[in-house]
């Protein structure tokens, strides 16, 4: 009975490690991390002109405030002329719940940049957060 407790405890264990939430990827050496809402706000806030913020939703859903511009993800090879020439320049994606911007962001690691940031749980999470967005595209 202990036995089959443990391998219960450990499976469980296991299983649940699978479904964490994933820290910062890499490819290639470079990475992307995800952001909270709250550490958007503060970089907001604190420096918001040394960053691009950019919408990579499809279809338009809203934008947080101040966004720079709104690229589909699917779309990002066929638009890097509208990203800086500068690959380490810091880049801030979102979508509306993180798995457009991941894409995206692997699109722009492949490509070279090496300061990309998400946003932690999208759109989704910035309103969870008690932050509105712009109706307006």
């Amino acid at each position: 009975m202990k036995k089959t407790l443990l391998f219960i405890l450990i499976l469980t264990a296991l299983l649940l490690a699978g479904c964490a939430s994933p820290g910062p990827t890499e490819a290639e050496g470079e990475s992307h991390t995800l952001i909270s809402s709250e550490a958007l706000v503060s970089m907001m806030e604190a420096r918001r002109d040394t960053f691009l913020l950019i919408n990579t939703h499809i279809p338009f859903e809203g934008n947080l405030p101040t966004t720079d511009f709104s690229v589909p993800y699917n779309e990002i090879n066929q638009h890097l002329d509208l990203f800086p020439a500068d690959k380490d320049a810091e880049i801030v994606l979102y979508c509306m719940s993180n798995r457009m911007a991941l894409i995206a962001a692997d699109d722009l690691v492949a490509a070279g940049y090496t300061n990309l940031k998400l946003l932690d749980g999208g759109m989704l999470a910035w309103q969870s957060a008690g932050q509105t967005l712009d109706m307006e595209p």
